[in-house]
């Protein structure tokens, strides 16, 4: 069977191209869109923005293992649902859990001072603002 999206071949039992992962037309109904991807494999979480970019040793990867027995889990979202799932996951520790966040939602927020320096940050404006405060009340005019 030739594939409708790449051109390629592919065996008439796949219910699905190997190559880009296109369905069969006669396979029945399913879509598969996707706007991230996360891939954690050989000890590195990726994120790639669409199929395409995924690089073809590791899209190859991806296909089998969704494929596979073991695959369970699809996860289509709008931008509500896209939000609902950053709040959820802001429990979870992990920089693969930050770059999946700021891939789902974009990363229009700018960068974001961890609690530490929040805490270093206020404790520095306290001290100035009593310096400054001090000096005004103890400086002879």
């Amino acid at each position: 069977m030739t594939c409708s999206r790449c051109r390629k071949t592919f065996a008439d039992k796949e219910p699905k191209c190997p190559h880009c992962g296109e369905p069969r037309p006669d396979a029945g109904s399913g879509v598969f869109q996707s706007s991230t991807v996360l891939i954690s494999a050989d000890g590195a979480d990726l994120v790639y923005r669409s199929m395409e970019e995924v690089p073809d040793p590791l899209r190859n990867r991806l296909l089998q293992s969704t494929n596979s027995p073991n695959s369970a889990t699809i996860l289509i979202a709008d931008r509500r649902g896209r939000q609902e799932i950053a709040k959820a996951m802001r429990h979870l520790p992990g920089t693969g859990q930050r770059r999946l966040m700021h891939s789902i939602l974009g990363n229009t927020a700018g960068p974001r001072l961890s609690p530490e320096w929040r805490k270093i940050f206020l404790g520095v404006t306290v001290l100035l603002t009593l310096a400054v405060v001090a000096f005004v009340f103890l400086h002879r005019w």
